[in-house]
């Protein structure tokens, strides 16, 4: 098992509550934690932090967390970097997305609330 304080996570979310809630579950499961309010911030700061995985919310204002997805996965720097969706968004919306835009499919799909151990546990298997 890999040690999680070695472990970057970036959560992108527009949802102060939600940012806060993934920040203390990530942070006392050992991780180091950067967050972003939207796709903008997101994009900008997977590029220059390079985060071990990152944590995405598909609807947020600026910019979305589908183009985030997608600029993520077309740049050399952040395309291998896994990524979690957790979202309102039905997950079949995903599979739509993947199948519209020719990308791949996220690493992780969580629907809010997230199931915290399920999350732990995919968080875990992807950072290690």
């Amino acid at each position: 098992m890999s040690d999680p304080s070695s472990k970057t996570i970036l959560i992108a979310d527009d949802e102060p509550d939600v940012r806060s809630y993934m920040t203390v579950l990530l942070k006392d499961n050992g991780y180091n934690i950067i967050l972003a309010e939207n796709g903008r911030e997101a994009f900008e700061k997977a590029v220059s932090e390079k985060p071990d995985l990152i944590s995405l919310d598909i609807s947020m204002p600026e910019e979305s967390g589908t183009k985030a997805f997608k600029d993520l996965q077309e740049n050399e720097v952040t395309k291998d970097i896994p990524v979690i969706i957790v979202s309102g968004v039905d997950p079949r919306y995903e599979a739509f997305l993947s199948k519209r835009k020719l990308i791949k499919p996220p690493s992780g799909y969580f629907e809010k609330p997230i199931d915290r151990e399920e999350f732990l546990k995919k968080v875990e298997e992807l950072t290690k």
